[in-house]
This record gives structure tokens, sequence and C-alpha cells, in this order.
């Protein structure tokens, strides 16, 4: 296989393969590149119709590439934490993701739209910290902002991944590493001090909240476990939960664009965060579904303004 001559000319560590088949339609790209946070996130790359991630385990670090073939989705991992990156592609596939009583028949549009796109799973990568991380520096920014101090910090304070990437990949720092990023680096990184603070107390706690969340029996029980942290509300929590933990019901109440897009897609004009709840209300238990459906439609609220432009702070 390509990818094994390229690691031994490489002279990194023998690579692991499996081949994971789905017993469901799957659209690899759509479940798991979702989680990329902007086109130079440092844990995960796409490059020629391969998914690249960069992840921490228990037993190590590790690189996972994933390539969807007819025959299922061809899995390789390197690094200590190989095995356990292969253990992984189920769920990041979707195949957790349970859509029992999931009806859209009342909506033809949203139906049609499910009916052309039957491979959109929900993804779960079960490294809760890792989530709650990047939803803190999505915090009150624009993405631009935030996917770049998520690389300013990650390449510089995460570890570097084994195997023939792309390019140099890292996996994000362990919570005890969080803790430790100094003043400057969070300044430079233009992330703003409730946000840097609200990350370093989370980093206090982040092994409790690990073994907490995934403790938890439902949506509302986790929501409780992060908006327990001092500056985590229900935006962060859903974020985190959305792409951590699978969750089909969440949604990030208080993000700008977000009601904004399921008023028009689902009305045709605009509505703010009670009336998008109120319009999801009919798919409860699914609402996070909806959600996908609506961003696969294409359908977007035309754009009134010019682009936000970010601030920064710093002293040139």
């Amino acid at each position: 296989m390509t990818l094994i001559a390229d690691a031994a000319q490489r002279d990194v560590p023998h690579a692991r393969e499996s081949v994971y088949r789905p017993r469901h339609p799957l659209d690899l790209m759509a479940t798991v590149g979702m989680l990329r946070r902007g086109g130079t996130d440092p844990t995960m790359v796409v490059d020629g119709g391969r998914i690249w991630v960069a992840l921490r385990t228990p037993a190590g670090i590790a690189t996972l590439c994933l390539r969807g073939a007819a025959d299922g989705v061809h899995a390789t991992a390197w690094g200590p934490g190989a095995s356990e990156a292969l253990d992984t592609v189920p769920r990041l596939c979707g195949s957790d993701d349970d859509a029992t009583g999931f009806d859209v028949s009342s909506h033809p549009q949203l139906a049609e739209v499910s009916r052309r796109n039957p491979g959109i799973r929900l993804t779960r990568t079960d490294r809760v910290f890792d989530a709650l991380a990047c939803a803190i520096l999505e915090q009150k920014v624009t993405s631009m902002q935030a996917f770049g101090a998520w690389r300013h910090i990650v390449s510089r304070y995460g570890e570097r991944a084994p195997g023939p990437t792309p390019r140099p990949m890292f996996a994000a720092p362990s919570h005890e590493v969080w803790r430790t990023v100094p003043s400057w680096v969070w300044h430079r990184a233009s992330v703003e001090p409730p946000q840097s603070r609200t990350l370093v107390r989370a980093a206090m706690r982040g092994a409790s909240i690990e073994r907490a969340a995934r403790a938890a029996s439902d949506g509302e029980a986790r929501e409780r476990v992060f908006t327990s942290l001092p500056g985590v509300g229900p935006w962060t929590s859903a974020e985190t939960r959305i792409r951590a933990l699978g969750d089909p019901d969440a949604v990030s109440v208080g993000d700008f664009h977000l009601a904004h897009e399921v008023g028009y897609a689902l009305t045709g004009s605009r509505t703010d965060d009670d009336g998008m709840l109120e319009l999801l209300a009919p798919w409860a238990g699914h609402r996070q579904r909806i959600i996908r459906l609506i961003f696969a439609s294409g359908v977007r609220e035309p754009r009134r303004g010019a682009r936000l432009a970010p601030e920064d702070h710093r002293n040139r």
C-alpha cells in the first residue's frame, strides 16, 4: 500500500491498518470533515480525498488517516497510540449515531435534503477536553480569530504527530499543558483574557470534567457538567457535546449566525434564539440533525452587511 511505502521511506514507525465497513451509508467528508477548524488546523488535514487526524490516546500520540472506498473506510495509524486510534474509527464515522424516531416527512424540503444526503452521520471523537478547549477559544470572536488562536497554541504546545503527514501536524495539548500556557502566548495568539482564564480554569478540572461528561446519562446532564464551569455557557457546552459526544439534540444557542440561518431555511426569514428553538421543537431529541440537514441543503440567508473585521489589540 502506498502509505506503508511512504512510511518506510521516511523512517517513521510502522503503520497499523484496518477497514471499517459501516452498516449504513456514510459520507466520510461530511461526517468527519466537519471537525476541522479551518484550513490550517494543525490537528486535522484534508488532502487528496484523505482525512488526517492527530490525536492523543491513553497509549500515546497517534496519527490517523481515513480514506473512503467502495468496500469501506480504510484506516491507517502511526505512533504509540495507533491501535487505540484505530479503535475510534467506527465512532468517528457515526457508528453510535442512533436516528430512531427521527422523521422529517412533515417538511418536504428537509425530507428531500435527507434523501439526497443519506451518508451524513453525527461523529463522536470522545476527546472531551480538546473539544471544550476549542469551543472556549471560539467564544465571541470570528472564526478566523479562533482558528488562528487554535493553530498558534496547538502548534507550539501540542505534540508532533508521527507518520507521513501531508504537512507537520500536532495533537492538541493535554489539559495539564493548557494550564501552563503563559500570558504572553495567549496575547500573541489574540486570545482575550476572559477566554484564556476560562480555559485555564477548565484545564485545572480537566480530568474530572472528562469523567463526568462521559458518565452523564443524557444531553441535559452533560450540559450541567459543562455549564458548572465559570465562563462556560450553553453555546460552549453545545459545541463541545456536538464534537466530542455526538449529541443529536445539541443546539448552539447564542451563536451569531445560527438562529438566522435556521429561521431563513425553515420559514424564509430570520429569527432569534427563541424563535429558532420554537421552530426546532417538533424534532426534539434530534435538533442537531435538523441543523446538519439545513447546512447540507446549501440554503443560506443573504448577507446584508460587510464582513465583521477582527479586532487586534496587540502592540505591534
